[in-house]
C-alpha cells in the first residue's frame, strides 16, 4: 500500500485516508454549492414577490375608477365615468323625447290651424255659392220670354240659350253646396262623437260603475227609467250630450231610492224598544218633551239623518 503524506506534512497518509478526504472535500465543495443554488432561488423568490406585488398595486391602482365632481339639483357630489356617461345618455333620452313631444304638439297645432283655415275658406266659398244661386235664379224669373218670342226670336233664342246656361250653372253650384254640406255634416259628427267620448270619461270618473261593461249597462237602464218616470221623453234623452244633465238624473235616482225608504225607516224607529241608558236619568217630563220634538221633526221632514235623531233617542 503506498502512503503520501498529509495535507500539512504531519505525517504520512494510506490511499483510503487520502480517498476519504478528497471525498470529504468533494461533498463540502457541493454543499457549498448547494447551498449558494438555494441563496440564489431564495433571492429571486422574494424579487419575483416583489414584482408581483408591485404589478398587483399597479393594477389595483388602475381598476380604481376615475372620479367627477358635479353638480346636479344643487348639490355637488362625485360620479364614476360610467355613473357620468349614463347621466347624459339619460339626459340625451329626455331632451330628445321632451323636444319629440313638443315636435308633435307643434305638428298638431299646425294641422289645427289649417283645419280651422280651410274651414273658413270653405264657409266663405258656400256663402258666394249661395250668392251666386240666388242672382241665378232671380235672373231666370224676372225675365218675361212670351213676349220676346213675338217681336224678336233672334233675341228670344239667345235669352232662351242663356236661361239654359244659367240653370245649368245652377245645377253645378247646388251640387258643390252639397258637396259642402255633407262634409261639414261629417265633420259636426266626429266632433260629437269626441265630444261624446269626453263627456263619458266624466262620468266614469264620478259615477261608481259606469264604465264596467255590465255594471253601466244598468246603472244607464236605471237612469233613463227613472228620467221617464219624471217626465222625461225618449227623443229628449237621445239628445242629452252633456255629463252634467245625466250626472244631475243619477243624482235626483239616488235620492229617490232613500226616499223611498224613508217609511220602513220610520216604522223601525217607531217600533225599536225605549230603553234607558246607564248614567245620569233626565227628568222624566224633559226626555219626553224632547223625544215629542224629535218625532214631530221627522214626521215634517221625512229625512233619513231626523230618522236617525229620533232612532238614536229611542235606544239613549
Amino acid at each position: 500500500m503506498s502512503e503520501n503524506t498529509t495535507p500539512d506534512g504531519s505525517g504520512t497518509l494510506s490511499v483510503e485516508s487520502a480517498a476519504g478526504a478528497f471525498l470529504g472535500l468533494m461533498d463540502s465543495a457541493e454543499e457549498a454549492q448547494q447551498g449558494e443554488s438555494e441563496t440564489q432561488e431564495v433571492e429571486q423568490e422574494a424579487q419575483e414577490q416583489d414584482e408581483t406585488e408591485q404589478i398587483e398595486e399597479q393594477s389595483e391602482e388602475q381598476e380604481k375608477p376615475t372620479t367627477f365632481r358635479v353638480k346636479a339639483a344643487g348639490e355637488e357630489r362625485e360620479v364614476t365615468l360610467d355613473e357620468l356617461i349614463e347621466g347624459y345618455q339619460l339626459g340625451a333620452d329626455y331632451t330628445k323625447k321632451t323636444q319629440s313631444l313638443s315636435e308633435q304638439r307643434k305638428a298638431v297645432e299646425a294641422e289645427r290651424t289649417k283645419i280651422e283655415e280651410a274651414a273658413k275658406l270653405r264657409d266663405q266659398y258656400a256663402q258666394r255659392l249661395s250668392m251666386m244661386e240666388k242672382i241665378l235664379q232671380q235672373q231666370n224669373k224676372s225675365e218675361n220670354l212670351d213676349v220676346l218670342k213675338e217681336t224678336d226670336p233672334i233675341g228670344y233664342a239667345v235669352k232662351v240659350a242663356e236661361q239654359a246656361q244659367r240653370r245649368e250653372q245652377l245645377s253645378v253650384i247646388q251640387a258643390e253646396q252639397q258637396r259642402i254640406a255633407q262634409q261639414q255634416q261629417a265633420e259636426q259628427n266626429e266632433k260629437l262623437q269626441s265630444h261624446i267620448a269626453e263627456e263619458s270619461r266624466k262620468l266614469a270618473t264620478a259615477i261608481p260603475g259606469y264604465a264596467d261593461p255590465k255594471q253601466g249597462d244598468q246603472i244607464r237602464k236605471d237612469i233613463r227609467d227613472y228620467a221617464k218616470s219624471i217626465g222625461w221623453t225618449d227623443q229628449e234623452l237621445a239628445n242629452i250630450y252633456d255629463s252634467r244633465a245625466v250626472l244631475s238624473l243619477y243624482q235626483g235616482m239616488q235620492y229617490a231610492k232613500l226616499q223611498s225608504k224613508k217609511p220602513e225607516i220610520t216604522k223601525k224607529v217607531n217600533e225599536a224598544p225605549k230603553t234607558l241608558k246607564s248614567g245620569v236619568v233626565q227628568p222624566r217630563n224633559q226626555d219626553a218633551e224632547s223625544q215629542k220634538k224629535v218625532m214631530a221633526q221627522l214626521k215634517k221632514s221625512g229625512k233619513v239623518t231626523d230618522a236617525a235623531l229620533a232612532f238614536q233617542r229611542f235606544i239613549t
